[in-house]
Formats: C-alpha cells, structure tokens, sequence
C-alpha cells in the first residue's frame, strides 16, 4: 500500500510547513508531495526545495477560476490538504473535490478570534487587547467560511502580564510545531483503516 500523500499550502515564512516536512520524512505514515503557494517569492518554497518535495505557485485566477488546482491535486493522488500560513478562502470546487480532507491551524482558540483578516500578530493583539487570560490553537476541518469548520483539535497556553503580539506568538508557535504535525499524522492513519 502506498504512502498516503499530503499537500501543503502555504504563502509564508513556512515554519510550520517545515516541520511538517521534517516530521513526515522518512515517515512510514505519509509524505509530503506537494507545497503550493500564491507567492512566488515565498521562503516556504525554498524550504520546500531544501526537503527535495515538487512546489507550485498559481495566482488568484487559477486558484479561484479554474480547476487546475483540484485537478493537479487529484492527478497527484493527494489524500489530504494542509494549510499552514494560506489566507485566501478556499474555493467550493476544491472544497467539494477534498470533502473533510482540508485542514487548516489557526493561532487561536476558535470561535473567538476568527474570520477574515484574524490572522498572525492580528489575533495576538485581539487576544492581548480583550484581556483574555488564554489562547491557543485550533486545527479544523475547512469550508468556504473562514475558520468556520469543524474543530479537530485544540490546545491552550496562558497570556501573561506584559505579554506583546510576538511573545505570545513565540508560545503560540511553539504549540502549532508541536501539535499540527501529530495532528495530520493521526488523520492518516485513519485514512489507512478507513
């Protein structure tokens, strides 16, 4: 039986696609076969390159108006998409293409925090500003709503006093490294006993 194959998208740094890919090389469960960005200039492509994993970059109009996302995903025999750092909405043809097999992390503890333009330091500064003594992740399943899907798992960390954007993004990080890799892990091994 094959290697289930993961996809990543990603318009960033990549940090999180990158311990994704360290944690699946090698790995007996899956492999990441794909990285695809909208940002041609995004360090996750290098880092991508670096695993020795196929990247492609498309723009809004491809993504958006056109199947060749769904269509390169399914000629690839992908099993499961990961968003790791992508902020566009993803479409319904994809969505309908990938049904529960599209899953994004969000640095917060969703509901809350949630929508369009809540992402990276905007949710820190939220959590901070609201007084919130909490915040966290939150890996869920995506529909065409933004963090709207159906939550796979959370997990929490304190917001301390005197705590900035970026240091409780450090912690914040440090909880999404950990946890999103073990996520996807979990989800394909019960696509193998499915």
């Amino acid at each position: 039986m094959r290697k289930k194959r993961i996809a990543i998208f990603a318009s960033g740094s990549g940090t999180n696609a990158e311990r994704i890919m360290s944690h699946f090389k090698d790995h007996e469960a899956g492999e990441v076969t794909l990285v695809l960005s909208n940002k041609p200039d995004a360090r996750v492509l290098v880092r991508a390159a670096g695993f020795e994993v196929n990247i492609h970059v498309f723009d809004r109009d491809a993504f958006n108006n056109t199947s060749q996302i769904p269509d390169l995903l399914l000629s690839l025999e992908i099993d499961l998409i990961v968003l790791a750092g992508f902020l566009w909405l993803i479409p319904s043809g994809l969505i309908r293409a990938y049904p529960e097999r599209i899953i994004n992390i969000h640095p917060a503890l969703l509901p809350k925090y949630g929508g369009k333009g809540m992402y990276g330091n905007h949710v820190h500064k939220a959590v901070i500003d609201s007084g919130d003594v909490e915040s966290g992740i939150s890996i869920h399943y995506v529909n065409e709503v933004y963090d709207d899907g159906r939550i796979i798992q959370q997990e929490r960390c304190k917001v301390k006093p005197g705590d900035s954007p970026d240091s409780l993004a450090q912690r914040i990080h440090t909880l999404e490294h950990h946890y999103y890799p073990q996520v996807i892990e979990k989800l394909l091994q019960e696509m193998k006993q499915a």
